[in-house]
């Protein structure tokens, strides 16, 4: 990186892929739990209950979305790097307790840690991004950023899979856990640069302090002050409900259609793996097309994906729907943080991205929670087709904001 802060892609290069493979460790720590978890909450730890074996996605969530919402404050007034380092201090103790838990309790403690983990490191990396890229490439910033983490997420999840089915549920498959928390934390300490000087580069002038916009200020606008911001909100909220489904009720879904551990595997990696893919086209796609057009699409893709789930009965049908799933979730998932990042200023966008993902992965334990009720109470035929359902009226409030430039 040279001495002068300059922005853009090509100029910060070294430092951007840099910040990618350290996303890919991030990535990498929730794939742990995507196959192997919810089987581990059934078998080994003899939870009968759906909700009960989702509680894990619950304790996750709420902590990630408390975090992301200081992380917009912290990254301010502390500055990025120091939140990176922060949050993979937290992560490394999480790859040891997945493996040695003696009882359920430890798992969910250690999905606190591992919530604090990705509030803190995956806030400090997709804002880190954006700040080097300046305002003509966000889409692309944080596509880039996504699909690191979420091919990290996806390759995870078929490993532990395939390590389930030769080792057992634990603790081998947590193994690669230990080797991400330890890369990550040393080049996020050793190598990664703070980016804060380059958010200077978007004023004629210097920042204003952060406080001259009061945090309260902050999250009322973004909450539902300003229609693009709250549109953008719900959906993301939506679209995490509909992820936290697939984390911590599709295992047990497949599994009772009789499915190996191997083949659950393979289907949760072909969901994220499109998904992080596709975000190297649909990033910058939504940088030159209507950002709204792009999210209610994908919303209803995601719809289908889950719809698709119960209408077939075989592995090659569920293929397809996760193939569906990940292809509306490309083209959500970067379009609304770009979203976000255009309708806040430099000076206040932190905490802005903050609260737009702190309503985001609330969505992790309403769809634990939403989902495991429905699940124990009709069965998971009903979770998901309620999921679906829910993810097609988001895309269509989308719509209805214009939620875009």
């Amino acid at each position: 990186m040279s001495s002068i802060p300059r922005l853009g892609l090509r100029e910060n290069a070294g430092q951007f892929a840099l910040l990618m493979l350290v996303n890919a460790m991030v990535g990498g720590m929730v794939g742990l739990e995507r196959t192997v978890l919810p089987l581990v909450a059934k078998e080994e730890f003899g939870l009968a209950s759906s909700t009960a074996a989702a509680s894990f996605v619950v304790s996750f969530g709420l902590t990630k979305a408390l975090l992301n919402l200081a992380s917009g404050v912290l990254a301010d007034r502390w500055g990025r790097k120091p939140l990176l380092v922060l949050g993979w201090l937290f992560g490394l103790p999480v790859p040891f307790l997945l493996m040695f838990a003696p009882h359920w309790g430890w798992i969910v403690f250690a999905n606190v840690l591992l919530g604090i983990n990705q509030g803190l490191a995956w806030s400090a990396a997709v804002i880190m991004k954006i700040d080097l890229v300046g305002p003509k490439a966000r889409g692309l910033a944080v596509g880039l950023n996504e699909f690191a983490g979420y091919l990290a997420v996806g390759v995870t999840a078929w490993l532990t899979g395939y390590l389930a089915s030769i080792y057992g549920l634990r603790p081998v498959p947590f193994l690669p856990g230990v080797a991400y928390a330890v890369l990550g934390l040393a080049l996020s300490a050793l190598l990664v640069r703070d980016t804060r000087a380059y958010l200077r580069l978007e004023y004629a002038s210097p920042l204003p302090s952060p406080a001259a916009l009061p945090f309260r200020a902050v999250f009322a606008r973004t909450s539902w002050g300003n229609p693009r911001l709250f549109a953008a909100c719900q959906a993301g909220l939506v679209n995490n409900l509909n992820d936290g489904l697939s984390w911590g009720i599709l295992p047990l879904f497949f599994a009772g259609q009789g499915l190996s551990l191997e083949d659950i595997g393979l289907l949760k990696f072909v969901y994220p793996l499109v998904w992080s893919v596709l975000q190297l086209l649909t990033g910058p796609l939504s940088d030159r097309l209507n950002r709204a057009g792009f999210i209610a699409w994908g919303m209803a893709l995601q719809a289908a994906g889950l719809a698709m789930t119960l209408l077939v009965h075989d592995r090659a049908g569920w293929l397809m729907a996760m193939v569906l799933l990940g292809v509306g979730t490309a083209m959500v998932y970067p379009t609304l943080i770009a979203v976000v990042s255009d309708a806040s200023e430099p000076a206040w966008r932190a905490r802005a991205l903050g609260v737009y993902r702190f309503w985001r992965d609330i969505g992790y334990a309403a769809g634990a929670l939403l989902a495991g009720g429905i699940a124990d109470w009709l069965g998971f035929n009903w979770a998901i087709g309620l999921v679906a359902g829910l993810t097609l009226a988001s895309g269509l409030i989308v719509a209805s904001r214009r939620a875009s430039p």
